[in-house]
C-alpha cells in the first residue's frame, strides 16, 4: 500500500490554520521573517501538537512586503545566518510546547532559488545539518535541493505540488505564468495520485515527466486550501493511499 505525507505552509497568517491542519500530515510553518510573528508560530505549534502532525520549519528571506516570493542574492554566511536563525527560533517554540521540530522546508524564492542553484542549495543544506543531523530537508523532487543535502548525509524528502503546473524539465512553472496555478480540486488531486502510484507528472508542454513523491505540498495561502486538501484526502483514501507524517526523529 503507497504512504505518503501530506504537508501544507502554515503560519502565514491566512486564517485557515485550524482546519487545515487537521487534513495534513506534516506543517511547514513561518518562522516570523517572510510572514508570521512569535505568537503565531505558538499557536500553530500548539494546534500541530494538537492534531499529532509533524513540526516543520518553513524559513524564507527577510521580505515581508514580497511574501519571501522575489529572488535576493546574499553571501552564503547571510543565508546560513537567516536558515539557522529561523529554525532555531521556532525549534524553540517547539520544544517549549511540548513538541519536536522534525523537518526543514524553505519558503518561496530561497526553495526555487535553492533548488536551481547547487551552491545555494549546499549552503541551506549544511545550516539544517550543523543545527541538527537528524532533521529532514524537504526540497524540490529532483532537484539541487534533493541532491546537494544527500551528498552530506542529510535526510531529505522529496517534495512534489499538488496546486503547481511543472515545466517538462521538472521545475515548478513560476508563479508569473498564467498557467502555474491548479485551482480545480479534482484536477490537482488527480495529478496528485499520479505523481504517488505512477510516480510521473503531466508537464505543461503535455508531456509525462519521471517525478519522485515523497510529501506533496498544499500552498495554505490559496484561496481553496481546505477543500483541496479534503479532496486530496479523500481520494488517497479512496485509492489506498495511507497518509503518515516522515519523522525526522
Amino acid at each position: 500500500m503507497p504512504v505518503i505525507d501530506l504537508n501544507c505552509d502554515v503560519g502565514e497568517g491566512c486564517g485557515n490554520d485550524p482546519e487545515l491542519i487537521g487534513l495534513v500530515s506534516s506543517a511547514n510553518i513561518a518562522c516570523g521573517v517572510h510572514a508570521g510573528d512569535i505568537d503565531t508560530m505558538r499557536r500553530t505549534v500548539d494546534l500541530a501538537i494538537k492534531h499529532d502532525v509533524a513540526i516543520g520549519a518553513h524559513p524564507g528571506y527577510p521580505d515581508r512586503e514580497n511574501f519571501g516570493r522575489l529572488p535576493m542574492t546574499l553571501s552564503a554566511s547571510e543565508i546560513k545566518r537567516i536558515v539557522t536563525d529561523q529554525i532555531a527560533t521556532l525549534s524553540e517554540i517547539a520544544r517549549s510546547a511540548g513538541g519536536q521540530l522534525g523537518h526543514v522546508k524553505p519558503h518561496g524564492a530561497l526553495y526555487n532559488q535553492s533548488a536551481r542553484d547547487p551552491e545555494l542549495a549546499a549552503t541551506i543544506a549544511s545550516a539544517v545539518s550543523e543545527f541538527d543531523s537528524k532533521i529532514i530537508l524537504f526540497g524540490l523532487s529532483g532537484s539541487h535541493s534533493i541532491t546537494e543535502a544527500q551528498k552530506i548525509g542529510l535526510r531529505t524528502a522529496s517534495e512534489v505540488f499538488a496546486d503547481r503546473t511543472y515545466q517538462t524539465d521538472g521545475s515548478l512553472t513560476p508563479r508569473s505564468k498564467p498557467n502555474a496555478l491548479i485551482h480545480d480540486d479534482e484536477a490537482a488531486s488527480t495529478q496528485v495520485l499520479d505523481m504517488i502510484k505512477y510516480g510521473r507528472v503531466r508537464s505543461v508542454d503535455a508531456i509525462m515527466i519521471p517525478i519522485i513523491a515523497e510529501t506533496v505540498c498544499i500552498h495554505g495561502d490559496s484561496e481553496k486550501a481546505v477543500i483541496l486538501a479534503r479532496t486530496i484526502k479523500s481520494r488517497l483514501a479512496d485509492s489506498g493511499v495511507t497518509i503518515e507524517a516522515i519523522n525526522g526523529r
